[in-house]
């Protein structure tokens, strides 16, 4: 049996109050930082987990993406990248063809459905 290849873990650096990873969102040099305030970074928070789902919910789904300049074209929905750069699709049905797998850039995708 083949030996497992070790994977590095990313350790942040100790917070301010120094028993912690990372810093605390309360604190003013987080604040002044971020520059919004906690009822907006929980609005923020709570959009982006919906997004999330809804990615999660359009895995294995076909789907229709509008691109820019009017083209339109539907493919089998794979996955988004955490970044917001690149939709993952499978079975990208083109005016040119069928493509077995494909990156769609999220600049280039104005609208995107499936059927849940």
């Amino acid at each position: 049996a083949a030996m497992p290849v070790p994977v590095g873990v990313l350790r942040l650096p100790r917070g301010p109050d120094g028993h912690s990873r990372g810093f605390d969102p309360a604190s003013p040099r987080f604040q002044a930082l971020l520059g919004e305030d906690a009822a907006t970074q929980a609005a923020r928070a709570a959009l982006r987990q919906r997004y999330l789902r809804g990615l999660a919910a359009a895995q294995g789904r076909p789907t229709h993406f509008q691109l820019r300049a009017g083209v339109q074209v539907d493919a089998v929905f794979g996955a988004g990248d955490v970044e917001a750069m690149a939709f993952q699709v499978d079975a990208l049905q083109t005016p040119l063809g069928v493509e077995g797998a494909a990156l769609l850039r999220f600049v280039d995708v104005l609208v995107y459905s499936f059927l849940l």
